[in-house]
């Protein structure tokens, strides 16, 4: 079973970097698996799907606010229990949410990993939208748990 774990973001976007930073480690964690590809993007939606096509498993690492828990606050869940969210830092106007996304390429009888098989690793953060390669305090200090957390998740078969 080959699992993709992908960095979302953009490293020049403060937090918005966190997904990259946590990824690179994997990459160095988990340089001599041949089940564990990792990569780096700045994508969402119908793209995202392009580039998890063919994976039986998708760890996906990224920023998230919600307001909701403290900055640096790492949390896992599926896809599934990702909000749908339509407007603001999550879509484009010419685009739609991963899990539309996926819904499309499925009736397209593209292969693609199962909802339950689309994991989320996201560490809340608020400085998402300035210009810095630096992340905030808060935010590079859950970067270790991030990487627990999903090398947790690629043990988990």
């Amino acid at each position: 079973m080959k699992t993709l774990v992908i960095g979302l973001g953009n490293p020049i976007l403060g937090d918005d970097g966190v997904g990259w930073r946590v990824v690179e480690e994997i990459a160095r964690k988990t340089a001599d698996r041949n089940d564990i590809e990792v990569d780096t993007v700045s994508l969402g939606g119908l793209s995202l799907m392009e580039r998890i096509t063919g994976y039986s498993r998708v760890i996906l690492v990224d920023s998230f606010f919600t307001g909701k828990k403290p900055i640096g606050t790492v949390s896992m869940f599926p896809l599934k229990e990702l909000p749908e969210l339509s407007s603001g830092h999550t879509t484009a106007i010419h685009d739609t949410s991963l899990r539309n996304a996926l819904n499309v390429g499925r009736s397209m009888d593209i292969s693609l990993p199962r909802d339950e098989d689309v994991l989320i690793v996201a560490i809340e953060a608020e400085n998402v939208f300035d210009f810095s390669e630096i992340l905030s305090p808060q935010v590079e200090a859950a970067v270790p748990q991030a990487v627990e957390a999903v090398l947790q998740l690629i043990e988990l078969k």
